[in-house]
């Protein structure tokens, strides 16, 4: 059963359409999945999980979310959001801000 897979396509701003066409399965699939009619195979979970950045294990309920929080939530839906570029010169800028903190 995929507990948590409403909850996190909600989070991230993510239609089922969206998720569907990106991890190759249909919009009723996940719909199916997301009111537990069925149940994905493993492959599926696994590239749900990536998809997120999340485990398999918190995506079916058996483990709480290790960033639960508000602000860690609304950080990631934002990282989420930028283009591979956005994303690329985001961590060269978090690379260099932490090696700033270290010279010091």
């Amino acid at each position: 059963m995929v507990k948590n897979l409403k909850k996190l396509r909600k989070l991230f701003g993510v239609s089922q359409q969206q998720l569907a066409d990106v991890i190759g399965v249909s919009q009723q699939s996940i719909n199916k999945y997301e009111n537990h009619n069925i149940e994905p195979d493993i492959e599926t979970l696994i590239a749900m999980a990536d998809y997120f950045n999340t485990s398999v294990d918190y995506l079916i309920g058996r483990t709480p979310q290790q960033n639960d929080d508000e602000e860690t939530e609304a950080f990631l839906r934002t990282i989420h959001k930028m283009s591979k570029k956005q994303k690329t010169a985001y961590l060269d800028i978090g690379k260099t801000l932490l090696h700033y903190d270290e010279d010091k």
